[in-house]
């Protein structure tokens, strides 16, 4: 318990207590937001009661969580329990929404350093074994007949229909199943995907399985890519590796190259096992 709780403060001291500028009450008082206990009639001082630093300290609160000036005088005007619990749900609800969106930011950075890293030390024509995790991704339907611009549509559809706002928020690629590649149906393409770090599951959103996964890496023109896979087909069946699903290519360094020549594409097929 603090004694002298009745005691007047200076606006300085009181500002000082709370870790703002003396300005910022001059402000809210002008406002009619928060005003002092008393003004001394003489010389115009402010002074505030310790009293009064619960309010304050719900103001500040309620600032700090982006709630508007307007707001908060409305709160003030009438203030109770119920209305302050629905404003903090309300803000705790927002919040979370942007850690969630920082999280995601995070990841995507993450994402891209790995693939700097990848690209500085990668051995382009090895083919690696790795361990991955189960995740959920968007996809929407292709095939040969469909056009670059209508591709372009349908992921813009996606992105907006999942709230992205911007392309960097989220990893693109193309999916061809492993039965097509077996049949040596290489342009086979039946599915772009859309991967959205922490995105929960879905009805309707494709499932990787985690597990083992072959990857190999491809650079230069997408022409060239058969023979890729046939290498991938040979070393799978000289390992007695057996690949089923689909496999994943995504481009890794657009953000770093200006020619076609130059383009890497990640490639992942699962493996049973």
């Amino acid at each position: 318990m603090i004694n002298g709780k009745d005691k007047l403060l200076t606006i300085g001291q009181f500002a000082a207590m709370h870790g703002i500028n003396k300005k910022t009450l001059m402000w809210y008082d002008e406002i009619g937001l928060f005003k002092p206990a008393v003004i001394h009639p003489e010389n115009g001082y402010r002074c505030y009661s310790y009293r009064q630093s619960p309010v304050l300290e719900t103001i500040l609160l309620l600032r700090e969580l982006d709630v508007s000036v307007s707001e908060i005088q409305d709160f003030m005007k009438n203030r109770s329990a119920d209305r302050l619990k629905y404003l903090l749900e309300e803000k705790t609800a927002d919040l979370d929404r942007q850690i969630a969106h920082l999280q995601a930011v995070r990841t995507l950075l993450w994402t891209h350093r790995e693939n700097m890293d990848a690209l500085l030390s990668m051995d382009l024509s090895e083919i690696s074994v790795i361990q991955k995790e189960e995740r959920c991704l968007i996809t929407v339907d292709i095939s040969r007949d469909t056009s670059f611009e209508q591709e372009v549509e349908l992921i813009t559809a996606e992105t907006e229909k999942y709230r992205l706002g911007r392309l960097h928020k989220a990893s693109y690629g193309s999916m061809i199943s492993v039965d097509s590649l077996l049949r040596g149906n290489f342009d086979n393409y039946t599915r772009l995907f859309i991967e959205i770090p922490f995105l929960p599951y879905q009805t309707g959103l494709h499932i990787t399985p985690g597990g083992t996964y072959l990857r190999v890496f491809h650079k230069g023109d997408w022409k060239q890519l058969p023979n890729r896979y046939k290498e991938i087909l040979a070393y799978a069946e000289n390992h007695q590796l057996t690949l089923h699903g689909f496999s994943y290519e995504t481009g890794i360094n657009e953000n770093v190259i200006d020619r076609i020549e130059d383009y890497i594409v990640r490639i992942e097929i699962p493996v049973l096992g």
